[in-house]
């Protein structure tokens, strides 16, 4: 069932200014600092399992469960993010760092190739018994990804062979044989990981245990029920399977419940699993989810899970903004997903949503210094929102970076005639289309600018498809090649241009995409943003940020529908950025001391200033709004 394949994020090339500016901060920035993060807060002590036991640092919540017990799967996206720096420009000193890493990892690993160091360390008799809540199924998942990325950097094998050794043990612990346990993970990603080795190696058995976890989800009698009846706990703190997406068989589920970053993963498994088996009931699956998240549960950033209480889903059309959770784990797993979405079928509401998670609800988790971070993203402030250097949950930290550094990954798929383009944005990269090596030049100054021009170079003339993405916010795109005009409205199909002919060196295809100021207004049903408009421009959301309107109380602002929304370069503001302003109106605050009266607040004109919001609150705390006061 796959029709696409993603380029590799190796093989393409950032030559432009915003993304070459995001990863030259990750690598020189985030990686060094999380490492020493990892260090200060006792995560890479931990896998020399000190002795004697040490108290456990991150208290236990209120469900008497402690972050600390899913460490390892830190350290596996911090050497997975570190391995794809690598993978952009070698450094000795990283590798030493991973390679110090893998060796305790090694020594921890038990003779039967056991390797989760919480439950070696201090609970040993209690491994497998409570998949539900304690991630050692997560943990190998993420360690495993780390092995894998490591190993394409390098070449090295050492990780990569001892996560292989610990999978044999979870696949003879784990199915459907006698004596095995019919469990599978409580926070899905194992899945993942599982389809990336079998990617790696042909190894059926890692994608026939992807399979099975997937498979056995949400099976009666429950399996969740039966390690808590075995254990003694008759009380789930969740209160419902829907928590973990284990209340019914994947194949029935039409809803998107529970934890957002489980449901992310589970689906983005359930993709991948639907192109390498040919699965049709997985794929309806995952359309009908789909549908569900982007009609009826997705902030306009493409964040997902509203609620802080499950870190997830609620009902539908419940979309709060200054409490939104929208954690930056479950924008990055949006776009995982969609990515494999794409793999299944080009259309073009999969990219757009990509691109809207990728500019929006991802990347605003980093900031501009690759040092702080926000674990969830509301769209509106108080001011008291601000980013944290660290986390006692840091899955944010690295999921946020390891995006960025394989962001090049994103850009370009094949198929067996077809080039295509996802994204743009400056890149280079050679790719295998229709039998012949193409090289592909793509400069642009995007997301500031719709210009785009794409020049191939393939070795000998040959007839392929070009298939260009043309966003839906892009209306009245315009395209010529070799300066001879195509028809775009006739030529596009499911959000994708498709130019068919023989391509020669040198061929050059010009892509205009319209990036009109717009106003966003949502579904009357989500009342925390009936009668407000949001401000978008091209695949970027904006806000009002109280830096930039320092005398206007940002919550407290009307658009007027009448004015005009311009679009403002600022050369000068993070070396370089657009900007939106619009002539509106600002409440007054001549209340005083009264919460009622008769007369209706007074307003005063202003001129409105909004910023893109991944940009947010990297110039210091401050009142912020995506959602503007609407007037007719």
């Amino acid at each position: 069932m796959r029709k696409y394949t993603p380029a590799r994020f190796t093989d393409v090339k950032l030559t432009g200014t915003f993304w070459r500016e995001r990863l030259d901060t990750v690598l020189a920035r985030t990686v060094p600092s999380q490492h020493r993060q990892l260090a200060a807060h006792g995560i890479l002590e931990s896998l020399k399992l000190p002795k004697p036991v040490p108290p456990v640092s991150i208290p236990p919540n209120r469900h008497n469960f402690t972050t600390q017990i899913f460490w390892d799967s830190d350290v596996g996206k911090w050497i997975e993010v570190a391995s794809y720096a690598l993978a952009h420009k070698r450094d000795a000193e990283i590798e030493a760092r991973i390679d110090a890493i893998v060796e305790d990892l090694a020594k921890a690993q038990l003779p039967d190739g056991y390797l989760s160091c919480w439950y070696i360390q201090r609970e040993l008799e209690n491994r497998w018994t409570n998949l539900r809540d304690n991630h050692e199924l997560y943990n190998a998942g993420h360690l495993l990804e780390g092995a894998i990325a490591y190993y394409q950097a390098t070449g090295r094998r050492r990780f990569l062979d001892i996560m292989e050794r610990y999978l044999d043990h979870i696949s003879d612990v784990f199915g459907t044989g006698p004596g095995q346990k019919r469990g599978y993970p409580g926070h899905p990603e194992i899945e993942l990981a599982l389809v990336k080795l079998y990617h790696l190696t042909g190894d059926k058995r890692r994608l026939d245990l992807a399979a099975y976890f997937v498979n056995e989800r949400g099976a009666e009698p429950n399996y969740f029920d039966i390690e808590a009846e075995a254990r003694g706990d008759n009380h789930y703190w969740a209160g419902t399977h829907e928590y973990s997406q284990s209340h019914k068989p994947v194949r029935e589920q039409d809803k998107a419940v529970g934890h957002a970053v489980r449901a992310m993963y589970l689906y983005t498994a359930m993709a991948d699993l639907a192109a390498e088996l040919d699965d049709a009931a997985l794929k309806k699956a995952c359309e009908r989810l789909w549908e569900d998240i982007t009609t009826k549960r997705m902030y306009v950033t493409a964040g997902v899970g509203p609620s802080a209480h499950n870190e997830g889903f609620t009902k539908d059309y419940d979309l709060p903004n200054d409490t939104a959770y929208a954690e930056t784990c479950a924008s990055v797993a949006l776009i995982l997903w969609a990515q494999r979405m794409l793999n299944l079928d080009l259309e073009g509401k999969y990219a757009d949503t990509l691109e809207l998670a990728l500019f929006n609800g991802a990347l605003t988790g980093l900031s501009r210094d690759g040092e702080h971070y926000f674990y969830d993203n509301p769209l509106e402030s108080d001011g008291s929102h601000t980013r944290w250097t660290w986390h006692p949950c840091p899955c944010c930290t690295m999921n946020a970076s390891r995006l960025i550094a394989s962001v090049s990954g994103y850009f370009y798929a094949t198929s067996a005639d077809s080039l295509i383009v996802h994204l743009y944005g400056g890149t280079e990269t050679t790719l295998d289309v229709a039998g012949t090596r193409v090289g592909v030049v793509e400069e642009s100054d995007y997301p500031w600018s719709g210009a785009v021009s794409i020049t191939l170079t393939p070795e000998a003339e040959a007839e392929f498809g070009l298939k260009l993405r043309i966003p839906g916010w892009a209306r009245g795109a315009r395209a010529k090649v070799n300066g001879e005009t195509v028809d775009v409205s006739a030529g596009t199909v499911n959000g994708y241009l498709d130019i068919r002919r023989r391509w020669a060196k040198g061929d050059r295809v010009e892509l205009d995409l319209p990036m009109q100021p717009e106003r966003v207004y949502a579904n009357p049903q989500v009342t925390a943003d009936f009668g407000r408009v949001a401000l978008k421009r091209g695949p970027l959301v904006y806000c009002l940020e109280h830096a930039d309107n320092p005398d206007i109380p940002v919550r407290q602002t009307r658009l007027p529908r009448s004015a005009e929304v311009r679009a403002v370069a600022r050369e000068d503001l993070f070396d370089g950025v657009t900007l939106l302003t619009a002539e509106g109106k600002a409440i007054g605050s001549d209340w005083h001391d009264t919460l009622y009266r008769t007369d209706p607040p007074e307003e005063r004109p202003a001129t409105l200033t909004a910023i893109p919001y991944f940009l947010w609150n990297n110039r210091g705390p401050g009142p912020m709004q995506v959602w503007v006061g609407d007037e007719a």
